[in-house]
């Protein structure tokens, strides 16, 4: 079998491909993530998906390449990706609370040696409490999730802040999506 490469250095996403009992390795593609200008969200999101995974690709040979990235929308144009500092988590939270959030997944898949390419986007929705100060500042205080879209660890403490969800694939919402990834991977050929 072809040696798979995840191009992320995200705990999460490394998390959820080992689900998949596959052996991998992890290469961090350091991309520019900015939007560009009068990008659509869709647009966006499936670009730096691809760009990753293109990345790693050009520097990889016989393999299959795995790249993602993840942001969240509020209000259908509001995007808001990891919040990096604590400060910038209360500000998010507050901005979500009581609001409905589309989480956007990007997937790329290539294989180096056919050069073909499969892609997508995965959306998830997530409908959010109603929360008070003091519930964001527990959740902070107890969890890790500033590498998160829109500061919400839906597979940790987050869970409490959520009214509801839905969505074909939960954990596309967690940053790697494995429904449309074992999809993609079968039709390279490699079964799992």
């Amino acid at each position: 079998m072809k040696k798979i490469i995840l191009a992320s250095s995200s705990v999460h996403r490394k998390k959820l491909l080992k689900q998949l009992k596959l052996k991998f390795r992890s290469i961090s593609p350091n991309i520019d993530e900015s939007r560009k200008k009068n990008e659509s969200i869709n647009h966006f999101v499936k670009r730096l998906s691809i760009e990753k995974a293109q990345k790693i690709a050009a520097i990889s040979k016989n393999a299959i390449i795995i790249g993602s990235d993840e942001i969240a929308i509020i209000d259908g144009k509001t995007i808001l990706g990891k919040p990096n500092t604590v400060k910038n988590a209360k500000k998010q939270l507050k901005s979500i609370s009581g609001k409905e959030l589309i989480f956007k997944t990007g997937i790329c898949v290539i294989d180096t040696l056919t050069k073909k390419q499969y892609s997508s986007i995965v959306n998830y929705y997530v409908k959010m409490k109603k929360l008070t100060n003091l519930q964001i500042n527990n959740y902070i205080s107890n969890e890790d999730m500033l590498n998160c879209a829109a500061s919400i660890r839906l597979e940790g403490l987050a869970i409490s802040l959520i009214e509801k969800a839905k969505g074909n694939d939960p954990t596309s919402v967690i940053g790697l999506p494995l429904i449309k990834l074992t999809t993609y991977l079968n039709k390279l050929g490699y079964k799992i």
